[in-house]
């Protein structure tokens, strides 16, 4: 098995829709994959079987030297850091900064009467001030911008020092500047050699951050082409992904690609 992830011949069907069709995937330490693909596609879908939250239908999925189906999943999921539009719906709204990051040491999404140690407010603390959060630790989570919630979901994932780290559309919703400034930073953690593996869903090849490092295409439940970051996403590849022609571009690991007519 891979450091991190293996699949081998996973699916995912629900009634008559198959979400997933037969997907191999392998993800080594200090990998840092990005997937693509259409509405649709199923990568949502992938995302929650790496992160431990959906069982193939068939098929083998060996996450972190385990294999669902075989091992207490919430023992395996504090070792995997997520950042999703789905979790985030889960936070309590009136719930502070500093408590949203803090209670991913229990794995809960709202303060309680558990008791945290010093230790884990400072890491919350540190990891809020390293994404630029830090003087809005006391503010709550509904008067959040779109972009800071997107931050503050990042420093959560990160909380428990995982080993694999997910991110599920971490631009969706956020305007040119706010998109600019989280692709830096997420650039920025890809360059860490002591970061974890990275996963990063996107529909859009502008949310590639630079430094990444392989790339997986998905169309129908499909994998379209998986590999090295700079033999998957071309024009080929991409094209057939996304079922038009496309001109892609490529400067200083930033992709762009629009339509040929």
């Amino acid at each position: 098995m891979s450091d991190v992830l293996e699949l081998d011949s996973v699916s995912v069907v629900r009634g008559k829709k198959t979400l997933l069709d037969n997907v191999d995937w392998q993800v080594n330490e200090g990998e840092r994959w990005v997937i693509l693909g259409p509405n649709g596609a199923g990568k949502t879908t992938l995302l929650q079987i790496a992160a431990a939250r959906l069982h193939p239908s068939s098929g083998t999925a060996g996450i972190l030297d385990e294999v669902l189906g075989r091992v207490d999943v919430f023992e395996l999921r504090p070792r995997i850091g997520l950042s999703s539009a789905a979790l985030a719906t889960q936070i309590p709204e009136h719930e502070n900064v500093l408590n949203v990051v803090v209670t991913a040491a229990y794995g809960v999404t709202g303060r309680w009467r558990e008791g945290y140690e010093r230790d884990d407010e400072r890491r919350a603390f540190r990891l809020l001030n390293d994404w630029g959060m830090g003087p809005l630790l006391n503010r709550t989570f509904a008067t959040l911008s779109e972009g800071e919630r997107k931050r503050v979901q990042i420093a959560r994932a990160l909380m428990t020092d995982p080993e694999l780290l997910l991110l599920d559309e971490p631009g969706a919703g956020l305007d040119l500047g706010g998109r600019e400034e989280l692709v830096h930073k997420l650039g920025e953690l890809a360059g860490d050699e002591s970061a974890p593996a990275m996963v990063l869903v996107t529909h859009h090849l502008e949310e590639v951050p630079p430094g990444f490092t392989h790339a997986m295409l998905l169309r129908d439940g499909s994998v379209v082409a998986a590999g090295p970051i700079t033999e998957v996403l071309t024009e080929e590849h991409l094209s057939t992904t996304f079922g038009l022609p496309l001109a892609v571009t490529e400067k200083a690991g930033r992709y762009t690609a629009t339509a040929r007519r």
